[in-house]
């Protein structure tokens, strides 16, 4: 089953939003196009430091988004997580019952033993 995410268009406060609620309400910071071409090592301080996303403006307006790798990494994983956990709610809202843990854990058990073998 294909579990990729797709997004409408969004505007800049849209994806802003979006953004901040990820980071847990964080306030973002906005900096111009202007201070990414001439304090880039500022910049990359900021996102390491703080691990959150700079906000670049062109012209007053939205234009791009500037975060650490590994910062990036971590959105990742959470967005697949939630993504993973919709397809689980779907499946429950559907009437799928799942597994019983104790079948789980049966099942765990017996491919770690398999591993090591």
């Amino acid at each position: 089953m294909d579990t990729t995410l797709t997004f409408p268009a969004l505007r800049y406060h849209d994806i802003v939003t979006i953004l901040i609620l990820l980071l847990g309400g964080a306030m973002p910071t906005i900096k111009p196009i202007s201070d990414l071409r001439n304090k880039a090592n500022e910049i990359s301080d900021l996102v390491h430091k703080h691990k959150e996303p700079v906000f670049i403006t062109k012209n007053g307006e939205g234009d791009m988004v500037v975060m650490s790798l590994a910062h990036y990494g971590e959105m990742q994983k959470r967005l697949e997580l939630y993504g993973k956990l919709a397809v689980a709610e779907s499946h429950a809202k559907a009437g799928d019952k799942g597994r019983a843990l104790h079948r789980v854990m049966a099942d765990l058990r017996k491919r770690i033993r398999e591993s090591k073998a």
